[in-house]
């Protein structure tokens, strides 16, 4: 046998529950032979050639952390554009200060255009948000922008709003525009199917591959300063399966690229339904053939119910919205149960975009028609999001062996906006039930969504402990769950959740040496100063990789 590497440390969280703690860890070829103490450890340091790493002495060690809900492709196309945000955001070459009121953010908007608005082709900025923003229509953009392409993109990534020049260049036709349903043409909204015309429009500028590769590089700085070592591109294929993947292969193969990322495509190649799901699973057949160790396939497929939750255009059940508007779908019931039934008799593991309770309904009622029609063991079914809910959904999601992949940002951003604007106290203080996951013995996940929430697994977790709104208001505090629960949501569970648990997800003989350092012990500090816990550095397959500050 060749050397091994012991790294010690303060505390390592195995988040194993036979052995759940040790403070030494021996690495081979990058897998972990054992983790315990340096005593416990001298079976394979008496025997083999052995170096005592004692760089992390004082730190504290977990599994490397796992979002299994992140669009590398979003990021990409996001993070060359200008932020404007109602929140703060800290990126990688830049930090957002938060902007509230319509004035304020048109006063943003008007300085950052008349900085760099005209250096390329469009302008782009992201962030906006009604609730915070005020109502902002093409006439705004336009008399910032007169002559030059100025799109905003929605906070939800589900809906751009567009100035007559960027119209113009994505070639829209005004009577397509007043016909389809989902883009309001004298506001210069495209949402949802809409959204994907607009896209689509902007696609040259958008994938230009100069900027798609700046920004992917973006995003794996600020993927890696969240402490991940395995992402899941829940959507892949978004915008474009070539292009991602021709993007995803140049980066993220690289050695010194500490990330190994699960491709989930989506399941329809086009949401609006115009394409045959049996010709979605050829070109999906033949993805999957190109899988390598950090870039690959598992037979798993996103398939959509409702809109938006940031857009406020998820589908509500009764008594729906205070306002009296609808929500929206993103694929249509019944072309939405064709999908599910495909693919579950093909065998395939389905992630579900769900974000209002008749969103859930709707999953929900498949799912029970499937386990009818063809009873399926495997965990074969997880719903992501988890926006708005009922008690009774989690009892049925139990009963018919779903598993959760949950967004609890939700809370902090949305919770108190929500609840005096949108759908009440009851329903948005509620959102995102993970106490009620946990009581009904669920296996759930937490994830980012990114760009919806920060790529912060630690953020994840200080919202899912705290259940804090962003002005400090505990919303539900029996929905809160512990931190052994939430740290086990972005490790070993979330390994679950991918049905990756044999390799990652938690520190044991056999698995792969992913670590995540940390300055700090989330079991030890306060429970809310989780999120804010330096991340040190990560371990990918026994390689260190500190983070850059």
């Amino acid at each position: 046998m060749s050397d091994i590497t012991v790294f010690t440390a303060r505390q390592i969280h195995t988040m194993s529950r036979s052995a759940p703690a040790a403070t030494a860890v021996a690495v081979k070829d990058g897998l972990i032979l054992e983790a315990g103490t340096l005593r416990s450890l001298k079976p394979w340091t008496d025997r083999y050639e052995t170096v005592i790493d004692r760089r992390f002495e004082d730190k504290i060690l977990f599994p490397g952390f796992i979002d299994p809900h992140l669009h590398p492709s979003l990021g990409s196309v996001l993070l060359p554009s200008t932020f404007i945000t109602a929140m703060e955001w800290n990126l990688p070459d830049r930090k957002v200060p938060a902007t509230k009121g319509k004035d304020s953010y048109l006063a943003a908007l008007k300085a950052a255009f008349e900085e760099k608005g005209t250096e390329k082709a469009v302008f782009v900025t992201w962030g906006y948000h009604q609730l915070w923003h005020g109502e902002v229509t093409r006439v705004d953009l336009n008399r910032i922008a007169p002559d030059h392409p100025l799109v905003i993109w929605h906070r939800s990534f589900h809906e751009l709003i567009l100035n007559d020049a960027a119209i113009a260049f994505i070639e829209a036709d005004q009577a397509m525009m007043e016909k389809h349903p989902q883009i309001d043409a004298e506001a210069g909204r495209f949402s949802e199917t809409g959204a994907m015309i607009a896209m689509t429009g902007l696609r040259p500028f958008l994938f230009d591959p100069q900027r798609f590769l700046e920004g992917l590089l973006s995003l794996l700085k600020l993927v890696h300063k969240g402490g991940h070592t395995t992402v899941a591109d829940m959507a892949f294929g978004i915008f474009d399966f070539e292009q991602e993947w021709n993007a995803y292969n140049a980066l993220i193969n690289r050695k010194e690229v500490p990330l190994r990322t699960l491709l989930v495509p989506k399941g329809l190649l086009n949401l609006d339904g115009d394409t045959a799901v049996e010709d979605s699973l050829e070109v999906i057949k033949e993805l999957e053939g190109r899988s390598n160790e950090k870039l690959f396939f598992d037979r798993r497929v996103k398939l959509f119910t409702d809109g938006a939750i940031f857009s406020e255009l998820m589908q509500m059940q009764e008594p729906g919205f205070i306002d009296g508007h609808h929500g929206e779908w993103l694929m249509v019931p019944e072309k939405f149960e064709e999908a599910v039934r495909f693919y579950w008799n093909e065998g395939y593991r389905i992630h579900v975009h769900c974000t209002g309770d008749l969103g859930h309904e709707l999953a929900i009622e498949v799912l029970e028609k499937m386990q009818r029609e063809k009873p399926r063991l495997d965990p074969c079914f997880t719903i992501e999001h988890f926006g708005i809910s009922t008690e009774e959904q989690v009892y049925r999601l139990k009963r018919m062996g779903a598993h959760v992949s949950a967004n609890p940002y939700y809370v902090y951003e949305l919770g108190e906006r929500y609840w005096a604007q949108s759908i009440g106290y009851e329903r948005a203080s509620q959102m995102v039930r993970m106490g009620s996951l946990a009581r009904e013995n669920i296996p759930f996940a937490l994830h980012s969504d990114f760009t919806m929430a920060p790529a912060e697994p630690l953020k994840n977790a200080w919202v899912a402990v705290n259940r804090l709104s962003e002005n400090g208001t505990v919303l539900a505090p029996e929905e809160r769950i512990s931190v052994d629960q939430a740290m086990r949501a972005i490790t070993i569970d979330a390994a679950r959740i991918l049905g990756m648990e044999n390799s990652i997800g938690s520190i044991r003989s056999g698995k792969k040496a992913d670590f995540t350092i940390l300055d700090e012990d989330p079991f030890e500090v306060p429970s809310e100063a989780i999120k804010d816990i330096p991340v040190h550095a990560t371990v990918f397959e026994g390689e260190v990789f500190v983070v850059e500050e």
